[in-house]
């Protein structure tokens, strides 16, 4: 039993298929046929049912592999453990965020982590929360940027900083004359949601749950985008309105007077962005690291609440 035998296994199990597990694994298809057919012999078992189409996986088979991640996992903490001892702040990181949080963290971030631990470089991954935790926990990832609550078995996690949510207009809409926006009015008018999948969208949702049929002012329901940046194009068509983090409201990427953001008015809503990493990851120096680079990022400020009198006193950071 070899670990590149392991390897194979735990492969074809996620692909279920032997070609795209091979190719996963940079193998010929061949050799990892004769390794995974070699291990079922050593053990006396089959691992899997092969079809015409799909590979599925047998009862003790789930079991084998299950373990067999496991002792990948601590086969690649052992040269970990090794790397760290030299020094924790040297060789390639694997870094997930989600999709609300990557594209405005990551222009911060990677300049921030080549200051500070040049020998480091990022491999990074944007992709749902589910995704980003699942390949957590399979040592595919080693820290991951995800916004709270996250509660998953063998995880730590650290709350970065508490970011608010702003309302976000065309830069005719009405609303632009007020300092703040009352989170009820919300319901009146035509909100645009990511889609499903997005935590962002479940929290813009707590907010205001008619939202989720456009508001009254929906038309055919409620409209999605696929990005936070899709949306605000929207927005600035004169389509609806939307909610955005802070840190992409700030992001002034059309031109300042096209689209407005306002604070909520009282208590604004807020998410809580955390790191998140697996208890076993022996490289605690890269996890400082990447915490000190994304509390630098000063994501979590706020916006002025003082009336501006329109979007065309807007400034970069309030549109």
């Amino acid at each position: 039993m070899t670990l590149n035998e392991l390897r194979y296994v735990v492969a074809v199990a996620r692909e279920r298929h032997f070609g795209r597990a091979a190719e996963a694994c940079c193998v010929s298809q061949p050799t990892l046929s004769v390794a995974v057919k070699k291990l079922e012999e050593e053990l006396g078992v089959s691992l899997f049912e092969r079809g015409s189409g799909e590979v599925s996986i047998t009862e003790i088979g789930a079991a084998v592999v299950a373990r067999a991640q496991r002792v990948l996992e601590e086969a690649e903490g052992v040269l970990a453990v090794a790397r760290s001892g030299r020094d924790p702040l040297v060789g390639p990181l694997r870094l997930g965020a989600i999709y609300t949080i990557g594209p405005y963290l990551l222009p911060r971030l990677v300049p921030a982590l080549n200051r500070t631990a040049p020998s480091m470089p990022l491999m990074i991954e944007e992709n749902f929360t589910a995704v980003l935790a699942d390949r957590l926990k399979r040592a595919q990832l080693d820290v991951i940027v995800i916004s709270l609550p996250f509660d998953e078995p063998g995880i730590q996690t650290l709350t970065l900083y508490d970011e608010a949510f702003v309302v976000l207009l065309p830069g005719g809409h009405p609303w632009t004359a007020r300092p703040a926006i009352d989170p009820a009015a919300l319901a009146g008018e035509r909100v645009l949601l990511l889609g499903p999948g997005h935590c962002f969208r479940d929290q813009v949702l707590e907010i205001c749950p008619q939202c989720a049929n456009g508001g009254t002012a929906g038309i055919d329901g409620g409209l999605e985008g696929g990005s936070l940046e899709t949306i605000r194009c929207m927005v600035a068509s004169n389509v609806g309105i939307t909610v955005l983090p802070m840190s992409a409201a700030r992001e002034d990427r059309l031109g300042g007077q096209i689209v407005c953001a306002r604070p909520f008015d009282g208590a604004a809503p807020t998410r809580r962005v955390a790191l998140a990493w697996r208890k076993s990851f022996p490289r605690l120096g890269a996890v400082d690291a990447v915490a000190a680079a994304v509390r630098a990022a000063n994501l979590g400020d706020g916006i002025a609440r003082e009336p501006t009198g329109g979007p065309e006193q807007s400034q970069p950071g309030t549109g």
